[in-house]
């Protein structure tokens, strides 16, 4: 068994420092095959493995292997599966929001960067995750949208973004922001609870408005009523970040769609296990946005923009990466699990960056690490990179990428809300339980 250090050969993967490599013998026997076996797992993508210098021969990836294992212990109804399966295991939930395949990303069999690229909105692609079908002519929700047909149409919510301002720091993240949002929002819609499915979508379209408005509410509150009249989620967001780039709303979009689902990632899981529970889409909102918060998840953004702090200058690029590499430390916004060819995401968000303000100190920077951590032989980049260096383009706030992340992923925890909800069962995994000695005194 190997372990890398800062000494070894550069691995064509992007893995933590820490994570444990087998010899072949090794990795054919934890999965109990033949090693012919093993090099058609790894040619299918299925196990990754590393070159060791000097030498003829490959190292696996151990965590690749057991999660394998766990896969193929699923399929024989192995009770073992239960501890395994949740670390990037074998899905136990049936959904058709989205699929990841060699293919790419689809969303209820859309490709979606052809949706990104091709000039459909964010709010055509939402409608399409939540009944299954591509609107034939643009959608447009409306700042306030009646509940029940033949109802007046109301304001979700009566209080001014005066009001929540005086109540949040000005340094307040934008994503804090709207985190404090939504159960306010909740408080002033006594018909929250137990609604019918076109309710619950009418609901969303205001809800995810509303949202896009208030990013800003924290530091520029004055811009909120602003946002609030334009056409789209994405002009909102423009309007209430003050970007003054023409094309901001149009990648924007972009980047909304591309975001907009990923199977069950994170965020969407915590989503429907709280759905599972009956609670109101508020509360499922909420409990998705807390998980985005998490730094190895959508705040991985915020990760990446401090790397790109660090780095400062795109001729620093390389000192302070293979700095990071000696040390043992990772590198934010490279490789994916579920792409072994590179994120299908990244390539459309770098375009557009590039295309707004290639000349940007941010994006030269951004840049020059991508390019080191290729000449390294790393993975290509992910999408909290390009988020975030479209962002930087566009002259976002700090945190913009990361609220790119959640806004966007709105329309997927929607649909995989109401997916839940007709499926109709309680998630609830079992523990394994295992003594633990007692703690010295």
């Amino acid at each position: 068994m190997v372990r890398r250090s800062g000494g070894r050969s550069q691995s064509r993967f992007d893995h933590p420092p820490e994570e444990e490599l087998l010899r072949a013998d090794e990795a054919a026997a934890l999965l109990g095959v033949k090693r012919a076996t093993l090099y058609t797992y790894v040619s299918r993508g299925l196990v990754r493995c590393v070159p060791e210098k000097g030498t003829k021969e490959n190292r696996y990836l151990r965590a690749d292997v057991e999660r394998l294992k766990t896969r193929h212990d699923a399929r024989a109804g192995h009770a073992a599966v239960a501890s395994g399966a949740l670390r990037w295991g074998e899905p136990v939930i049936d959904s058709s929001v989205s699929r990841i395949s060699e293919e790419g990303l689809q969303y209820r069999g859309h490709d979606a960067v052809a949706l990104a690229t091709g000039g459909r909105r964010f709010e055509d692609v939402a409608e399409l995750l939540w009944t299954g079908r591509l609107p034939s002519v643009s959608t447009q929700w409306p700042w306030s949208e009646p509940l029940l047909t033949g109802s007046q149409p109301r304001e979700l919510s009566l209080l001014s973004p005066s009001a929540l301002a005086a109540l949040l720091p000005g340094e307040t993240p934008p994503l804090s922001a709207l985190l404090a949002l939504v159960p306010l929002l909740a408080a002033s819609d006594e018909g929250r609870f137990a609604a019918p499915t076109e309710q619950e979508q009418a609901r969303a379209r205001r809800l995810i408005r509303h949202l896009g408005a208030w990013v800003c509410v924290a530091q520029a509150p004055e811009r909120v009523s602003r946002a609030s009249k334009t056409d789209t989620v994405a002009e909102s967001l423009a309007t209430a970040w003050g970007t003054k780039v023409k094309r901001a709303p149009e990648l924007i979009n972009r980047a909304l769609i591309l975001c907009a689902d990923h199977e069950l990632n994170t965020s969407t899981f915590a989503a429907r296990v709280t759905a599972s529970s009956g609670a109101d889409l508020y509360a499922c909102m909420s409990a998705a946005l807390a998980a985005v918060s998490g730094h190895k998840h959508g705040g991985a953004c915020d990760r990446v923009e401090a790397l790109l702090t660090e780095v400062g200058r795109p001729e620093r690029a390389a000192q302070v990466i293979h700095g990071r590499l000696r040390r043992g430390e990772a590198v934010t916004g490279f490789g994916h699990r579920l792409y072994t060819k590179g994120d299908p995401r990244t390539p459309p968000l770098v375009e557009a960056a590039l295309s707004v303000r290639p000349e940007s100190l941010r994006v030269r920077v951004a840049r020059a690490v991508i390019d080191t951590m290729r000449d390294a032989g790393h993975p290509p980049p992910s999408m909290d990179i390009g988020l975030v260096m479209l962002a930087d383009a566009l002259g976002l706030p700090p945190g913009a990428g990361t609220v790119l992340f959640g806004l966007g992923r709105t329309a997927g925890w929607v649909a995989h809300i109401l997916e839940q909800r007709e499926q109709g069962h309680l998630l609830r995994p079992r523990a394994r339980y295992v003594e633990t000695p007692p703690k010295p005194a």
